[in-house]
C-alpha cells in the first residue's frame, strides 16, 4: 500500500481489515502521519471515483469497500500476486504477476517509472517483502522477489530495523496456544499424503496465529497443516502445504478464504470450530489429488525369469538385479512369482537345478494401470503380496512392491530397501515436483527451446525424454551447466536419429551401449542414452547394459544428487523427479552413494565423490566415507585400467582448486593408488600451493597462449621422480606418446634446468632466453612454482612477460641483400643477432644491420 502511494500520491491510504501485528505497531507508532493513513469509517464512500487495490482482488478482504466495487463509474486498478479466482474483482487496471510479495510488484513498477523512494521508504518495503516471502523461505518465493530486495537494499533499505522487526518474541498467550496445538494435532492419510489437522479456541483474540502454524510445521516438519482457531466470535484458519498435490489456497476459498497453493487462510463466522474440521475432512479427498495411479507408481521395464529356469540362475539374476522378488513369466502370460527367501532355501536344500515353476507362488492377485492408491494397498495388504503386477490386457507392464506403497503412503518416494542412509534418518522425499519456472528462471531462452524440442521429438515416438545428470544437479545448485544429457524410455538411438534429422543435426550412435551424440548445426551437442540397466561382472569391470526405465537408469547413477531428472514431455514439461533423495542431499551438502556395494562396482566413483566434495563445498556423508575406506582396504583398484585412472586424476586437477580434493585423497590414501611413490608431505604441500599462485599469476597475464592447469599440478606431484620412475608412472597410467613426452621427458629436462639456473648468480637475457625456450606453457610454470630462489622465478617470469615473443627484424632473405653468402653462417649471425637483442644491444633495424657489418665481412 505505501509502495503504491508513491504511484498515486494523492491517495488515502486505508487498511480495511487487521494487519500483522509487526507492521501494524509499526506503521501505527511511526508512520501514520507520513503517509496520510486514515481509518476507513471516515472515508466518505460515495466520494471515491478510484479504488486501488494491492495484494487482493477479492471483495471479501476489502471491507466496507466491496459496497461500492460494482457501482458505475468507479475505476479500480488492481496490483496483486495471488492466483486467480473465480470471483475475483476486475480492473480498468490489472497488473497481476505470481511472485512472492506483492510488494516486489509495486518495486518493478517504481524502478521502471525512475520514481525515487527514500531509505526509510526502502525499508519498510524490504520489511513487507521480507514478511511475505518468509525471509525467502516460502516455495512461493521467485527470482523476481530477490531482484526486488537488492534493489530496496541499493535504495538504502536498513536491514538491521528489518531485522528487529521480523524477529519475534512469543507471549505467554502464544506460547499456550502452540502448545494446545500441538497437543491436538491429528494426522490424517488423504490419497498418499499425510495431513495433520488441529483445532484450539480462545477466549480472548492472540495476535499472529499465522505465526504459530509456521511455527508448528517446522517444529515437526510436517507437509500439510490445517489450523483451526476459535477466539471471539469467528474462527481463523490457516493453512500451509509443500506438496503439489494440496493446493490449500483452493481448499481456503471453500471457506470464503483464499491465498496461494502453499499458504492460505480464511476468516468464517456463523459456525463453531468442529462443524469446521468435519467440514474441512470431507472436502479433502475431493480437493487433494492423488499421489498416483498404479501406472505412476509402477517400476518397468519388468524384470522377469522363465518358469524353466533354475533356482540358481534365478538366485544370479536376482542379484545382478538387485532385486529381492522377480516375476515369472510365459510368453508374456503372468504364472506367478518367487522371492529371495525360497531361492536361497532351495539352495540350501541342494536344489540348484530344480525350475522356478516348481516353487514360485501363483496365488498373485494383479491390478490395472489406472488402479488407485486404495486399491493397490488392499491388494498388496490384504493379500500379503511382496510384489504386485500391473497388467494391461494381460500383458505385465510393470510391478510395484511393498516398499513403493510405503515410500508412497509416508511420502517417502524412491528410497529403495537396499538403501542405508548416512547419518540421521531424514524426512520425507518428494517424487515429483513442478520445475518449469526455476527452469524458466536459470536457462537461456534457446535451452528451454531445445529441451521442448526434445520432448516434442519423444511424444512423437512414444517415448518419454528426461535430463538428467549434472545438468539437472546444477539447475538447482545456480550452476552454469549447459551440457545436456537426455535419458529416452524407449529406444535412444532411433531417437537421437529422429530428433537429428528433424533439427538438420548429425549422429554418432554406440550400439554397444545403445548412446548417441547429437551435434547440432551451432555445434552443440547433446548426449542422449537409453534407460539402461548396467550390472558389474567384477569389481572395476565395464559394466554390462540391459535397456530400463527411468527410475532404473538412475539407481545405476554414482551419488543420489546425480540421479534427480526433468520430464521434457510436453505433458509435464519441466517436472522434476526424485526417486533417491537428490533434493534432500543437495539440500543437506552431502555426497551419498545409493547403495552399499557403489565402490565395488565401480571404484572411479570414489574419486569422483572428493571431486563433487570440493567443487560444491559438500561433505561426504558417514557410510559413504566409510565404503571409501573399505574399497581401500580391499584394493578394489588393482582392476582399474591406467586410462580410468589417469581419467578421473585429470578431471580433479582441471577443477577450479584442486589442492583440497588433492588433500581428500591423500587423507584416503588415494594418491598411493594412483602411484605408490607419491608422497604428500609438507614439501609437496607447498609446491601445490606454489603451483596455485602461479597459475594464478599466469591467468591474469592475459597471454594468448592457454594453459593446462593439470599438467602443472601432475609435474608438481612428479617433482620428485627420476626418469625410472617418471617413466613407470606413465606406464602406470597408460599415457600416450604425446603425454609420455610431456611428463617423462621435458619434466626430466627441465628438472636440470632448473637446478642449473637455482646454482647461478646472475641471469643474462639471453643465456635465460636459451634455457627456457625449449619448455611449452606448462613446464616453465612448474619451473617457476618448484624453485626455491626468487631470483629464478624472477627470471622465468622475465622470460614469459618480455623475453618470450623476442625475435629479430632481420631475416635470411635480408642477409642474402647485404651480400652474404647462404649457409650454415646464417644461423650463427641470426642467433647472435637475437643475443643482442635480448641484451638490450640493439633495438632498432638499424642498430641489427650496424652489428651485422660490425662482426660480419658484408
Amino acid at each position: 500500500m505505501l509502495a503504491a502511494k508513491k504511484l498515486y500520491p494523492e491517495a488515502l491510504v486505508v487498511f480495511p481489515g487487521s494487519q500483522e501485528r509487526n507492521l501494524r505497531d509499526f506503521f501505527v507508532k511511526s508512520m501514520v502521519y507520513m503517509y496520510n493513513i486514515v481509518r476507513i469509517k471516515d472515508i466518505d464512500l460515495k466520494a471515491v471515483v478510484r479504488l486501488v487495490l494491492v495484494d487482493t482482488r477479492q471483495a471479501g478482504r476489502i471491507g466496507k469497500f466491496a459496497e461500492i466495487v460494482h457501482r458505475p463509474g468507479l475505476e479500480i486498478h488492481i496490483y496483486d500476486h495471488h492466483p486467480p479466482m473465480p470471483d475475483d474483482l476486475s480492473g480498468a487496471v490489472e497488473v497481476t504477476e505470481m511472485t512472492g510479495a506483492a510488494v516486489t510488484i509495486m518495486t518493478k513498477i517504481l524502478r521502471e517509472k525512475e520514481i525515487i523512494i527514500t531509505p526509510e521508504e526502502a525499508t519498510i518495503m524490504a520489511l513487507g517483502l521480507y514478511e511475505d516471502t518468509g525471509s525467502f523461505t516460502f516455495s512461493s518465493t521467485t527470482g523476481d522477489d530477490y531482484l526486488a530486495a537488492a534493489y530496496l537494499l541499493s535504495q538504502g533499505a536498513n536491514l538491521n530495523v528489518v531485522s528487529n522487526m521480523i524477529t519475534r518474541e512469543m507471549s505467554p498467550e502464544q506460547v499456550n496456544l502452540l502448545n494446545e496445538m500441538i497437543q491436538s494435532a491429528t494426522h490424517h492419510t488423504v490419497s498418499g499424503v499425510d495431513v495433520v489437522v488441529t483445532r484450539v479456541s480462545s477466549e480472548t483474540y492472540v495476535a499472529d496465529f499465522a505465526l504459530l502454524v509456521h511455527k508448528l510445521r517446522d517444529m515437526e516438519n510436517l507437509d500439510v497443516i490445517f489450523a483451526l482457531a476459535a477466539m471471539e466470535n469467528r474462527v481463523y484458519m490457516v493453512a500451509r502445504s509443500r506438496v503439489p498435490e494440496v493446493d490449500v489456497g483452493e481448499i481456503a476459498m471453500a471457506f470464503g478464504g483464499g491465498g496461494h497453493p502453499s499458504a492460505a487462510s480464511a476468516t468464517i463466522r456463523g459456525q463453531t470450530a468442529i462443524q469446521i474440521e468435519e467440514t474441512l475432512l470431507g472436502l479433502l479427498t475431493r480437493f487433494i489429488h492423488s499421489r498416483g495411479t498404479a501406472r505412476d507408481l509402477m517400476s518397468s521395464p519388468v524384470i522377469h525369469v522363465d518358469p524353466n529356469v533354475t533356482l540358481k540362475e534365478a538366485n544370479q539374476l536376482l542379484t545382478r538385479y538387485n532385486v529381492n522378488v522377480i516375476v515369472v513369466l510365459e510368453s508374456d502370460k503372468l504364472l506367478g512369482v518367487i522371492s529371495r527367501q525360497v531361492i536361497e532355501k532351495g539352495l540350501h536344500h541342494k536344489l540348484d537345478d530344480v525350475c522356478v515353476r516348481e516353487y514360485m507362488t501363483t496365488e498373485i492377485h494383479p491390478v490395472a494401470p489406472d488402479a488407485t492408491l486404495t486399491e493397490i494397498q488392499e491388494k498388496i495388504i490384504g493379500n500379503k503380496q511382496r510384489l504386485l503386477p500391473v497388467t494391461d490386457d494381460g500383458r505385465v507392464i510393470g510391478v510395484i512392491t511393498r516398499t513403493d506403497l510405503l515410500n508412497t503412503l509416508v511420502g517417502d518416494f524412491g528410497r529403495m530397501p537396499e538403501f542405508v542412509a548416512d547419518g540421521k534418518e531424514q524426512g520425507p522425499l518428494v517424487r515429483q515436483k513442478p520445475m518449469t519456472k526455476v527452469v524458466q528462471e536459470r536457462l537461456p531462452e534457446e535451452i528451454i527451446r531445445l529441451l521442448r524440442a526434445v520432448g516434442q521429438e519423444a511424444d512423437s515416438l512414444g517415448y518419454q525424454a528426461y535430463a538428467v545428470g549434472g545438468f539437472v544437479r546444477d539447475i538447482l545448485l545456480y550452476q552454469q551447466n549447459l551440457d545436456i544429457d537426455v535419458v529416452i524410455e524407449g529406444d535412444g538411438i532411433e531417437f537421437a536419429k529422429a530428433f537429428g534429422a528433424s533439427v538438420g543435426g548429425r549422429v554418432r550412435a554406440h550400439e554397444k551401449f545403445r548412446t548417441a551424440v547429437v551435434v547440432l548445426p551451432n555445434g552443440r551437442k547433446i548426449d542422449v542414452a537409453t534407460a539402461r540397466l548396467e550390472y558389474y561382472k567384477s569389481p572395476g569391470a565395464l559394466p554390462t547394459v540391459e535397456m530400463g526405465s527411468i527410475k532404473l537408469d538412475q539407481y545405476r547413477r554414482d551419488f543420489t544428487i546425480n540421479t534427480l531428472a526433468i520430464r521434457l514431455n510436453p505433458h509435464g514439461f519441466g517436472t522434476l523427479i526424485d526417486f533417491f533423495g537428490g533434493q534432500k542431499d543437495l539440500k543437506a551438502r552431502v555426497i551419498r552413494v545409493l547403495h552399499n556395494l557403489s565402490f565395488v562396482e565401480d571404484p572411479t566413483r570414489v574419486f569422483r565423490a572428493i571431486r563433487f566434495e570440493q567443487r560444491f563445498g559438500f561433505k561426504i556423508g558417514k557410510l559413504t566415507s566409510g565404503l571409501i575406506e573399505n574399497a581401500v582396504r580391499m584394493d578394489f583398484f588393482k582392476a582399474l585400467s591406467g586410462r580410468r585412472l589417469f581419467s578421473e586424476l585429470r578431471q580433479i586437477l582441471e577443477e577450479d582448486k584442486p589442492v583440497m580434493a588433492l588433500r581428500r585423497l591423500n587423507e584416503y590414501r588415494l594418491l598411493k593408488v594412483i602411484h605408490p611413490r607419491i608422497v604428500y608431505n609438507a614439501t609437496l604441500k607447498d609446491l601445490l600451493t606454489s603451483v596455485e599462485k602461479v597459475l594464478t599469476w599466469h591467468h591474469l597475464l592475459f597471454l594468448e597462449d592457454s594453459c593446462r592447469k593439470w599438467e602443472v599440478y601432475l609435474l608438481a606431484l612428479m617433482k620428485p621422480f627420476k626418469q625410472p620412475v617418471a617413466e613407470g608412472f606413465c606406464d602406470r597410467l597408460e599415457l600416450t606418446e604425446r603425454y609420455r613426452k610431456v611428463f617423462a621427458n621435458e619434466k626430466i629436462k627441465a628438472d636440470v634446468s632448473l637446478e642449473w639456473m637455482e646454482s647461478q648468480k646472475r641471469f643474462p637475457n639471453s643465456v635465460v632466453y636459451r634455457k627456457l625456450r625449449p619448455f611449452r606453457t606448462e613446464v616453465l610454470l612448474y619451473m617457476m612454482a618448484g624453485t626455491t630462489r626468487h631470483e629464478v622465478r624472477r627470471a622465468i617470469s622475465n622470460y614469459f612477460t618480455r623475453l618470450r615473443p623476442t625475435a629479430t627484424i632481420l631475416k635470411g632473405n635480408n642477409l642474402k641483400d647485404m651480400g652474404l653468402e647462404p649457409g650454415p653462417i646464417y644461423r650463427n649471425i641470426l642467433d647472435s643477432l637475437l643475443d643482442a637483442r635480448l641484451n638490450g644491444q640493439v633495438k632498432t633495424l638499424e642498430d641489427e644491420i650496424g652489428f651485422v657489418h660490425k662482426h660480419w665481412k658484408v
